[in-house]
């Protein structure tokens, strides 16, 4: 039986959850204020962009070409991600509405309209003998297309909120997110090979961003009285959410592909490519959409549903790569 500690993904995932639970503990206690602010604004909003350039200019174009040709197992990922969570978003916005601050609210849809992750759903489809091709390929769409869904799929779902994204959200889009990743598209004719190469060491550029986000976000919510709205129920109000989020979709997604005759490596891959979503695109391009005194509550959503899927996904993923289950 596989222990705990041999499960790749957790000897990966785990010190970046420490580190982002560290950063959240560190703003509560001593959060960053005048001229370190101002500073943590300037530096994430750079590192922000560098992160999108890093992203466009590791994308492989022939790797993609040839995964899109499996168009039913895309269009389902495609489906779940952008289709199927939204929708389950509104049901759970509405019945959590009146429990649950504005704020908290927005952060539950923003969760609802991000892309898939990258690296950890690959991972897992691997883990339980999935199309690993096929996840890479959907992987890579979807933060593609996340870049100008997100933010459309966002305004939508919040209508006219306060905490939804302002009036300059598609001009930071553009200015912040969109313009880096493509010319990334353009430059990783020349380092494209080089960045995948040292995929793992850029990880750490990632992760340091990530955290810096987590940190000046939740900094900005100490300073200005935020968090002292929210309390424990409603914390234990947005784990359920996220709770329901990840159960509903990983078994639609594991069921309904076997309406049209789905193999077993591509129930795999739509069950962990439709149910996984992007701590690495969310947390960015929410303090690009959503204005400062709110970005730390809509941010909570995301960071309590990131561990929730490592964990769960783990636990499937290995249970569901041992021979016994291979014919399920």
């Amino acid at each position: 039986m596989r222990r705990w500690s041999e499960v790749p993904v957790l000897r990966r995932v785990e010190p970046f959850v420490v580190a982002i639970l560290l950063a959240v503990l560190v703003a509560a206690l001593l959060p960053a204020g005048g001229s370190v602010a101002t500073g943590f604004s300037w530096g994430t909003t750079i590192g922000v962009g560098v992160l999108f350039f890093v992203y466009g200019a590791r994308m492989a174009p022939a790797e993609a070409v040839a995964g899109l040709r499996n168009w039913r197992l895309q269009g389902a990922v495609a489906a779940t991600t952008f289709l199927l969570f939204p929708l389950l978003g509104l049901v759970l916005s509405f019945a959590v509405g009146g429990v649950l601050d504005d704020g908290l609210v927005a952060g539950v849809l923003f969760l609802a309209a991000l892309p898939s992750t990258v690296q950890s759903c690959v991972v897992f489809t691997a883990m339980a003998r999935g199309n690993v091709p096929g996840a890479v390929v959907s992987a890579t769409v979807s933060n593609l297309a996340g870049i100008g869904l997100t933010p459309l799929l966002a305004a939508l779902l919040l209508g006219s909120s306060g905490a939804g994204p302002d009036a300059g959200a598609v001009g930071r889009i553009l200015l912040q997110l969109l313009a880096p990743f493509l010319l990334g598209l353009v430059a990783g004719r020349w380092i494209g090979d080089w960045l995948r190469a040292h995929k793992r060491r850029l990880t750490l550029l990632d992760r340091g961003v990530i955290v810096a986000v987590v940190y000046a976000a939740f900094s900005r919510g100490v300073r200005q009285g935020v968090w002292a709205e929210v309390g424990a129920g409603e914390v234990v109000v947005v784990l359920a959410c996220a709770a329901v989020f990840l159960a509903v979709v990983l078994a639609v997604t594991w069921w309904a592909p076997r309406l049209w005759g789905a193999n077993r490596a591509d129930r795999v891959t739509i069950a962990f490519c439709g149910s996984n979503k992007s701590l690495a695109t969310g947390l960015p391009m929410a303090t690009v959409l959503f204005d400062p005194h709110v970005v730390g509550l809509v941010a909570l959503p995301v960071i309590l549903y990131h561990p929730l899927q490592i964990t769960v996904c783990s636990f499937l993923a290995g249970r569901l790569g041992r021979p016994p289950l291979l014919q399920g």
